[in-house]
């Protein structure tokens, strides 16, 4: 088990370094503290929005050859990968209410794009088995492409992207760069589309806040499990504000809920607008 833990880790790292575009190229590579969901076949790294999956392919017993049949187990392991890669991105959750899935149900170019994306997922890892199987393994980004059919079109977000952020020189000292949300405890699941909402449910950050470019290529928001590595995560910059949430809503337990007084807090600070429409979030999960 100890082995399968750590070759998951590693493979974790190439999906970083190999599949991973400009969007995500200035996060961390993935580290134990980084919040991966755990699948049957496959995992999903929340903080820098890689996807890797698995499948096995035995050799056929009618192959002329043992590199014929090595080549066959590794076809079918390939396709079996992918299989499970398009099953790992179903379950993904968009927001509070909304699956991957529901969208492909609904519309069939979805479903296309989806399978095109999986096509074109790359190969990060041969493994060839005593026995003659070959086990594969694949990686694909969810932010970018896949981003780009299943989040909400335009008008569901801020229209325009906010000014780039300022160089560290620029900051009005004490100024905030990022928020920080602990939900550690509150059995929080993560999405897509997260929102952040008082306690009189007026929402603080969602997509209104931020522009769908931001949103496309790197996420609304990063999760992590370890309080410092969120806390130093080039995504909230250097001087992160940090609020613990205090309950959790949606039917898929996605959205957050912080103490009012803290959200008229941030959205009285002027450079709020800047930080959350940029998406420089990061939530903390068990």
């Amino acid at each position: 088990m100890g082995m399968k833990i750590l070759k998951q880790a590693l493979l974790m790292v190439l999906a970083l370094l190999l599949v991973a575009g400009p969007a995500v190229a200035q996060q961390d590579a993935p580290s134990g503290e980084d919040y991966v969901q755990q699948a049957e076949s496959g995992s999903i790294n929340w903080d820098n929005g890689s996807m890797i999956a698995t499948g096995v392919g035995a050799p056929p017993a009618n192959a002329v050859n043992a590199a014929q049949a090595r080549g066959m187990a590794k076809r079918a392991a390939t396709v079996i990968a992918r299989r499970n890669l398009l099953e790992l991105i179903k379950g993904v959750q968009i927001d509070s209410s909304t699956t991957v899935e529901n969208f492909m149900v609904s519309s069939d170019v979805v479903v296309s794009r989806i399978r095109g994306f999986l096509q074109n997922s790359q190969i990060l890892d041969t493994a060839y088995m005593s026995d003659g199987s070959v086990e594969v393994t694949v990686g694909l980004k969810l932010r970018g492409g896949i981003s780009d059919v299943v989040l909400p079109k335009a008008d569901r977000f801020k229209l325009q992207a906010p000014a780039a952020a300022p160089k560290p020189e620029q900051l009005v000292p004490g100024a905030y760069t990022g928020l920080v949300v602990d939900a550690r405890g509150l059995g929080v699941r993560p999405a897509m589309s997260p929102r952040i909402l008082d306690e009189d449910g007026k929402e603080l950050y969602g997509t209104v806040m931020v522009s769908r470019e931001y949103a496309i290529q790197q996420g609304m928001a990063g999760y992590a499990k370890d309080q410092d590595k969120a806390m130093t995560n080039p995504r909230v910059g250097s001087n992160p504000m940090t609020v613990a949430a205090v309950a959790v809503k949606g039917r898929s337990r996605s959205d957050l809920v912080i103490p009012t007084a803290k959200a008229e807090e941030i959205r009285t600070q002027a450079e709020s607008k800047e930080y959350l429409g940029q998406a420089r979030v990061m939530i903390l999960l068990d």
